[in-house]
């Protein structure tokens, strides 16, 4: 189907294409300085990272990290080309982690760090902003901490 899009589970040679994902987004999304952090996670952090395809091109990916014993999930290192902006695919690959989170695990938080440029779009998802860290990912690039309440 013409411009459907799939998710998938991150494979290892998916690397080199998110990286210049990253790319992409830098410096306006992220710091320059995040990507060797965004390598190391690629490496050796990923519990479950997904992509987000159309017409069979990679245009997005996002991952999610567990704290079990605090009974949190975390979204992380969530991105989308820039090309494909406003069509929803970032919604639907949060949409696909928020539902991976309640449907595997018992938790009773999801947790998001994101900066100022992102937060209303994870605000319209039913996150709550908690803190504010000034020039926390680069100098004019703000961490906003963000939780979203799970049922019990």
């Amino acid at each position: 189907m013409e411009n459907q899009s799939v998710i998938r589970p991150y494979e290892k040679n998916d690397k080199s294409l998110l990286i210049d994902l990253l790319r992409l987004n830098t410096p306006k999304y992220f710091g320059v300085e995040e990507e060797n952090d965004f390598v190391g996670y690629l490496d050796s952090e990923i519990e479950s990272y997904f992509v987000i395809e159309k017409n069979h091109r990679i245009v997005g990916c996002g991952g999610i990290n567990l704290n079990i014993e605090k009974q949190f999930g975390i979204i992380s290192w969530g991105m989308i080309h820039p090309d494909f902006f406003g069509q929803k695919l970032g919604s639907q690959l949060l949409e696909h982690r928020i539902s991976f989170l309640k449907n595997n695990y018992n938790l009773q938080k999801i947790i998001v760090r994101t900066s100022q440029l992102v937060f209303a779009f994870y605000q319209k998802h039913g996150f709550e902003l908690k803190e504010i860290h000034p020039d926390f990912w680069s100098k004019g690039l703000d961490m906003y901490l963000m939780e979203m309440e799970l049922q019990k």
